[in-house]
């Protein structure tokens, strides 16, 4: 990168009050470094209590998804499945401030036909009250994990039950391969 893009990059990160931004690889090892940041970073701002731990769960529910469900797979699912080498999956990360509300931003790519299921899923949380979202956990809660769902199947819920307005998202065409879509999701706080 020159250094007038960097610097490029620089500014615009600081006009749009950037606290955290990451763009690589994912693993437990890469979460647990990058939640103690955020943690800090929230601590050091000022930002404690309710608002603090809503921030941070949502963080933890953007990057479990960028972990079980991104396409970029830099090591291959069989490799990492109890052989000592962790999964590491492709994605990006970012928190910013906007006066009083913080924004985190998620983005990873999916395979194409894995896209209608997302949209399924998000869609009918925009149009939910925050109690019809907290009933939907509840409920979720006691039901079986969705075939589909690598964990809980409780992650646009938990994000949408922690949110201050609806989640919005976006889909993409993936610029480098023409079997994926680019999954982008923006929770405010």
């Amino acid at each position: 990168m020159q250094y007038e893009q960097f610097q490029e990059f620089w500014q615009a990160a600081n006009k749009r009050q950037v606290i955290f931004f990451y763009a690589g690889y994912f693993s437990q090892h890469v979460v647990s470094a990058i939640a103690e940041t955020i943690k800090a970073r929230l601590n050091a701002a000022g930002t404690a209590g309710p608002t603090g731990r809503r921030i941070f769960s949502a963080f933890v529910e953007m990057s479990q998804n960028i972990m079980h469900y991104s396409a970029d797979a830099l090591t291959p699912a069989d490799e990492a499945d109890g052989h000592g080498v962790a999964e590491m999956r492709g994605g990006a990360f970012c928190i910013g401030r906007d006066g009083e509300q913080f924004y985190l931003l998620c983005a990873n790519p999916v395979a194409n036909d894995k896209v209608d299921s997302i949209r399924s899923r998000l869609e009918p949380l925009r149009a939910m009250t925050v109690d019809e979202i907290r009933s939907a956990y509840k409920t979720a809660l006691r039901q079986e994990t969705p075939a589909d769902s690598k964990g809980a199947g409780l992650g646009f819920l938990t994000m949408a039950r922690d949110a201050s307005a609806p989640l919005d998202f976006h889909f993409m065409p993936d610029a480098d391969d023409t079997h994926r879509t680019v999954f982008c999701i923006a929770a405010t706080i």
